[in-house]
Parts: structure tokens; sequence; C-alpha cells
């Protein structure tokens, strides 16, 4: 136990430096990465942090603000600043994110441009279920349009296809394994028919797109964004997410519904910000009723606490270089991989697009055993990942919607390169703790796992 004499003559705020401070050498004694040997695991993806992290991580938790404070407001002014947006609200996770983006589109405030229970919302089936569960949950009708092979993004000559008018509402896509979808084109058509568009960013952070002539990061580009703090994304805070816009009254519906659906703006621990707590009259409630507790929309409470923005504020310092050696690492499977063209078909970037790569995207060509293929590398020590539902509507989850079909969900065509991946589709990590010996071995071993 330390003494207190440690802290004698300290005032708090020095006391907290230096325990903050061997918060950070216990961390870099303690907490070294360890170095790769042959025979161990290679993981598609992790926490990768230093010192600055752990004392944040103190920092916060010697303060007791156990709900959101000021690392939460620190986080979202930086974030919002670094995307090049107006508005962010930090949530408890990449899936709630996409929850409030969604809810945020129903809501009355936005009146005729509400989308209202059997309205049609243009997704894809390819891809991670909590883009697409609001929808379902909501009662909306998700219309499934099939993606493109080697983009594995949604095909946008598709999009006219899958528009019925006076149906179609909007558009919900991720950019997959952090390569934009044709931003361009998915825009473009949003525009045409007054949709409109969600950009799951929750695998493409730090990824950029011309457009119009002009390089934009991928998030800001739709009417809202979202993305994911969980530790094998592009940054992390443990659980996390993120919701931003540009439009300050989708951002206010947003503020709402993740903090109860309260009508107040007010931050936690705080009181009339507005001085006019006692003054208005909503709904049927008496004149002067409280407005902390008056109600605009039926809410959740999808917040974070101040530990976990602490760590993601020292995060955000280092996604330019974990963005740089997610690119790198890319560069280099694709570069090991490239003589094997003709039994794997390799991931290509989105015209006018450079991908901040989540994964490296591989899909089998006719006569290459899938599952033989991934068997082997995960026997190796490789760590391999499904494109996560490969086809949402195959799975259990869709079971009880299948017989309504046409009423429950839509297909827009055919999801034949859908369900190609589904069938032949895999892919491995390139996070920024991945070195060349690893990925050495991970190049070996497809090799291996390819012969005979």
């Amino acid at each position: 136990m330390m003494d207190k004499a440690f802290f004698e003559g300290l005032s708090e705020e020095e006391a907290r430096k230096k325990i903050t401070e061997l918060a950070g050498d216990y961390c870099e004694l303690y907490h070294k990465r360890k170095e790769y040997k042959p025979g161990d695991h290679i993981s598609y993806g992790g926490r990768f942090y230093d010192r600055r992290e752990m004392e944040n991580l103190v920092d916060s938790s010697l303060e007791f603000w156990l709900t959101a404070g000021r690392y939460v407001q620190e986080f979202e002014k930086k974030f919002a600043a670094w995307l090049g947006v107006k508005f962010c609200s930090t949530v408890n996770s990449g899936s709630s994110a996409n929850l409030l983006a969604f809810m945020a589109l129903t809501s009355p405030l936005l009146k005729e441009r509400a989308i209202k229970p059997g309205d049609e919302v243009i997704t894809v089936a390819a891809g991670f279920p909590t883009t697409v569960s609001p929808i379902v949950q909501y009662g909306a009708v998700p219309v499934f349009v099939d993606v493109t092979i080697p983009g594995y993004n949604i095909d946008a000559a598709k999009l006219e296809e899958a528009y019925s008018e006076g149906k179609t509402r909007a558009v919900m896509i991720a950019h997959t394994l952090g390569n934009p979808f044709d931003l361009s084109a998915v825009s473009a058509f949003c525009e045409k028919h007054g949709l409109w568009l969600v950009e799951d960013n929750c695998d493409a952070l730090g990824s950029e797109y011309i457009l119009n002539g002009k390089k934009v990061k991928t998030g800001t580009v739709g009417h809202i964004g979202t993305s994911s703090f969980y530790p094998p994304h592009h940054m992390t805070m443990g659980e996390g997410g993120a919701v931003y816009t540009d439009d300050p009254l989708l951002h206010r519906i947003v503020r709402s519904l993740r903090d109860w659906g309260r009508d107040c703006v007010c931050e936690p621990g705080q009181d009339n910000r507005c001085g006019h707590r006692y003054d208005g009259q909503y709904g049927q409630l008496p004149a002067g009723y409280d407005h902390k507790y008056v109600y605009s929309h039926l809410g959740y409470n999808l917040k974070i606490t101040d530990m976990q923005a602490a760590v993601g504020v020292a995060q955000l310092e280092k996604i330019d270089s974990f963005t740089a050696l997610r690119r790198e690492h890319h560069a280099y499977l694709y570069e090991g991989l490239a003589d094997l063209s003709d039994k794997l078909v390799l991931p290509v970037a989105t015209a006018n697009a450079d991908p901040s790569w989540f994964g490296f995207m591989i899909c089998c060509r006719d006569g290459v055993d899938r599952t033989r293929l991934v068997r082997h590398l995960e026997d190796a020590g490789v760590q391999t990942r499904m494109l996560f539902s490969g086809n949402l509507i195959k799975h259990p989850c869709f079971d009880h919607l299948r017989d309504a079909q046409g009423d429950k969900y839509r297909v827009a065509g055919s999801l034949e390169n859908t369900d190609r991946i589904m069938q032949s589709g895999f892919w491995i990590g390139v996070y920024p703790g991945m070195t060349r010996s690893m990925m050495d071995v991970m190049i070996e071993e497809i090799h291996k796992g390819l012969q005979g």
C-alpha cells in the first residue's frame, strides 16, 4: 500500500499528475507489445495504444466523474473538427450510432420528411446486421440491392431499379471494410429523389473520397454519419461510437433520442442553461413544468462514460498514423498475393477513393474451397473473418420475415454477388499492430493453403 507521505506537500493537481505519470510508466513496463514469434496467433485486429491512453484513463478515474463530462466534451469537439463536421454526439457503440441515425429520421420534428412505418429504405444484405436492424425494428421496409466484386459495395447502377415513387425515403449503407461506396453516384441519386443518406462509417474512419473535385472524409457527405470505437476498429475507447452531422435539427434530434428523449439540452450535471427552465408550456403538460423533465421523443440512454472518452481523446491523436499504417499493410498484402489472382479475387479500391482499410477482403474463384483455405489459415494461427453476415436475409433472424417478403423487406433484382461473397469470401486483418513478419506469415500460409 502506498504511503500517504508520497503525497506530502503536493496539491491535488500535482498529486494527480504524479499518479498519471506513474500509470504511464506502468504501461510502458507491463503493457509492452510482445514481439511476434513464428507460431504466435495473428489477430485480425485489436487495441493499439501507449502510455497516453493509460494516463488519460487514470486521470479520468481520479476525477471520478463517472458519466459524460469534460473528456466527452473534448472528444466530441475534436472529433467533429477532425472530420470537418459541425456536430458530433458520442454513444455507447457503433450499433447504437446506427440506431440513433435511423431513428432520428423518424422524428416528428422532420414533419413530412420523417420516415414512417412501411416506408422503404435502400440498403445491402452483404454487411453487418446493425446497419439494417433499426430499419426492420421500426417497421420500415429494407430494400436490398446487390453489391459489386471486387469493391464489395452497393452496385450504384441498380439504385433506380430499387427506387419506388412515394415509398423510398432513404439510403442507409456502409463503406465496406474501409472501401468507400460510390459517393458521387449515391449522393446524386439521393439528391435527385429527395432521399436521406446515412453513411455507416464504422469500418471506414479516415477513408477519403474526391467528390466534385474536393477531398472529403467518408461519413461527412450524407445527412448523418456513424462510427464505432470497438477495439478492432480504426480507433477505440473500448465500447463506443459516434453520430455526426452538419444539420442542427438532426443534431438536436440525435441528442434528444440519445438522452432519454428529453427536450432539454443541458449537459449532465447542468441545470437551467437556457434560463427558462420553468417558463414553457409543452404538449398537454401544465405551464411551467420543469423543462429538464420534458420529453419530445421516446428515447434511449446511449451515452458513454468520461473514462471511455478519455481513451478516445488519446486515440484521436494517433488516428492519422493509424490510417497510414492500414494503407501500408493493405498494399503489402496485395503485393504479396498478386501472383494468386488466378485463384483469388483481390480487393480493388473504389474510383476516386483512398480507403482507410479495415481488412483485406478475398473472394475465392471457382474451384477454390473457401472453407478448406480458411481452416488452413486458422490452424496456422491466422485469424479470419467472413464479410459479416454474407447475405443477411439467409440468416435465422430473417426466418420469420421470409414468408412476408414484400411487406417486411424487398429484394431489387438478384443478390448474385452477395450470395457469392457469402459462399466464397473472407478477410484478414491490416490493423496498426501488424508487423512485416506477421504479414509474411499470412502471405505464406495463404499460398500453402492453395497448394494441392
